[in-house]
């Protein structure tokens, strides 16, 4: 059977990148899903947790101990929403938003490397892919408001 056109090369990627990335959070002392959590907690906190739950499609179980260990080494906080005094907001602490500046600027330079072996009509075409993905997806992983 042949290998699906788009999927197959978009997971490949996606592995070939995680264990890339791997060794270098290590050494920032964080997973790949630590670090992409406080990468993304950097932008965007303070954020309820259902919004993390949405972006990385994690179980609620996995998350909250992500969550856990992630506060217990105090690089983040998690605080009640005072909108919504039901639900948890999380912040991004200084020790962790050091991590995830540090990381930022590993994944800038890889991200440099990548599109300075590429030409500017590939770099173009692999976006028409990715925004062509979203809309036959139509998800959004992040509440615009």
């Amino acid at each position: 059977m042949d290998a699906l056109k788009i999927l197959s090369p978009i997971h490949k990627a996606t592995r070939q990148i995680g264990l890339h990335l791997e060794q270098k959070t290590r050494r920032l002392g964080v997973s790949n899903i630590e670090g992409h959590l406080l990468t993304y907690l950097l932008s965007y906190a303070p954020c309820p947790i259902a919004e993390l739950n949405r972006v990385f499609g994690l179980k609620r179980s996995t998350l909250t101990s992500i969550l856990d260990r992630l506060e217990e080494r105090r690089l983040i906080s998690r605080t009640v929403n005072p909108a919504d005094r039901r639900s948890w907001l999380v912040q991004i602490q200084p020790a962790g938003a050091d991590i995830a500046r540090r990381l930022r600027s590993v994944l800038e330079e890889f991200e440099a490397e990548i599109i300075g072996l590429l030409g500017q009509e590939d770099l173009r075409s692999f976006n028409r892919v990715m925004e062509t993905i979203a809309r036959v997806t139509a998800v959004e992983l992040r509440d615009r408001s």
